[in-house]
């Protein structure tokens, strides 16, 4: 199986480029931000605990990350491989996911880490509260998401060292998504 991490800042262009390579790959796209709007979405307990949390700019628990992905994963079916999309976002998620593929017998081959200057994704990020909607996109939120994602992600990267890949995020979204190709066809 071909399985993926995709990582980044929030506002790099993961949600865009996954959705690309899920359909070239036939990958699962795992998106945890995904599935936790739509808990909210649907006003349930959990979305209703989720929001709270995420419009303060915080991350959820391990905990609860990992079980939406664990029956995610279980509920899949007829796909090559999983496309993990904002997961793991922290060490202890990582060592959870390498865990889970273990058992399964399919590492995970590659983290795509897509690289934007912060200028960028700011920009992006105002601009998506705009057009949105989003209540978690305030000048607030935003700097705190970034703090978070300095202190708890960009370790992620350091665990995944040997199966990291750089991809340049500030291009078209087909050149981003062709230097990805180029790299998971490396790694198949």
């Amino acid at each position: 199986m071909l399985n993926i991490a995709l990582f980044g800042p929030p506002c790099a262009g993961k949600g865009t480029q996954a959705k690309r390579i899920v359909e070239k790959y036939n990958l699962a796209h795992l998106s945890t931000g995904d599935m936790i709007r739509k808990e909210i979405a649907e006003g349930t307990e959990l979305g209703k605990m989720a929001a709270d949390i995420i419009n303060s700019g915080q991350l959820l628990s391990d905990e609860f990350v990992i079980k939406l992905i664990q029956d995610s994963m279980e509920k899949s079916s007829g796909v090559e491989g999983f496309l993990f999309d904002g997961f793991p976002r922290t060490v202890a998620q990582a060592e959870k996911l390498d865990e889970m593929l273990k058992e399964s017998g399919s590492p995970l081959r590659c983290l795509l880490s897509i690289d934007v200057p912060v200028d960028e994704l700011k920009r992006r990020m105002t601009e998506r509260a705009k057009i949105e909607g989003r209540a978690d996109d305030n000048e607030e939120a935003i700097n705190n998401r970034f703090k978070e994602y300095h202190a708890k992600t960009v370790p992620v990267a350091q665990h995944y060292h040997a199966i990291s890949h750089p991809v340049k995020g500030d291009g078209t979204m087909d050149e981003v998504f062709d230097e990805m190709c180029v790299i998971i066809e490396k790694v198949k």
